[in-house]
């Protein structure tokens, strides 16, 4: 899988992640996914959507030509919708921008917080001691992002707020500058934030380095 962020990128947000958990006394980790679910009802939604449209084209040609379309063979016509409807489906495998558009925004925020949890759950994240970790994801196919506090946060970070950064990430992210979206994201956790009070901060308990996955 060709990594989306340079090296350079990298060591600049992990410089990033550092200064902003010395600051709040947060575990903050960031990654990133290629997309959280494989979809694989868009090729068909598209395949019976481009059928049932080519199918009625033809049917409304028919009644604009006065029945001439009818001279056609049905095998023609038949082979005709199908191909449209084929080509549509593959498209939706090639170009993910065509594919997002049989997708709802809905089940690409569910989706997408599922697979949040699940590598929240499985790279442990939950195991700092205060339990102050807090997990940023941004998924690409979907154009979705999730933040995840552990439950040591409450009470210093407020859902308002993290939807507030999601706000804010969501401009460079459209324009594919995910290291920037990254950085606005640090800045505001540190804005946000209330410090934890020096009894409660561990250290530097998880990695700082970003996860990249290829998710399903």
């Amino acid at each position: 899988m060709k990594p989306v962020l340079s090296e350079n990128d990298k060591n600049q947000l992990e410089e990033r992640i550092a200064g902003a958990e010395a600051i709040t006394g947060t575990q903050i980790i960031l990654a990133t996914v290629r997309r959280s679910d494989s979809y694989a009802e868009i090729p068909w939604k598209a395949f019976s959507l481009a059928a049932a449209i080519s199918g009625l084209l033809i049917f409304s040609l028919d009644l604009i030509f006065d029945g001439r379309i009818r001279d056609t063979p049905v095998l023609i016509s038949i082979v005709s919708v199908l191909a449209v409807a084929l080509i549509t489906a593959m498209l939706t495998i090639l170009f993910p921008g065509f594919a997002r558009l049989f997708l709802s925004g809905s089940r690409a925020e569910t989706e997408t917080r599922q697979y949040a949890e699940s590598l929240f759950l499985s790279r442990e994240l939950f195991s700092t001691a205060r339990r102050t970790g807090i997990l940023l994801l941004v998924s690409r196919f979907e154009h979705k992002v999730v933040i995840l506090p552990d439950i040591g946060l409450n009470g210093y970070v407020s859902k308002d707020d993290l939807e507030g950064v999601i706000a804010l990430m969501k401009p460079p992210l459209a324009q594919g500058d995910l290291r920037r979206a990254m950085e606005i994201a640090m800045d505001e956790f540190i804005r946000i934030i209330k410090p934890l009070p020096a009894d409660q901060q561990a250290g530097n308990e998880l990695p700082d380095t970003i996860i990249e996955a290829g998710g399903s």
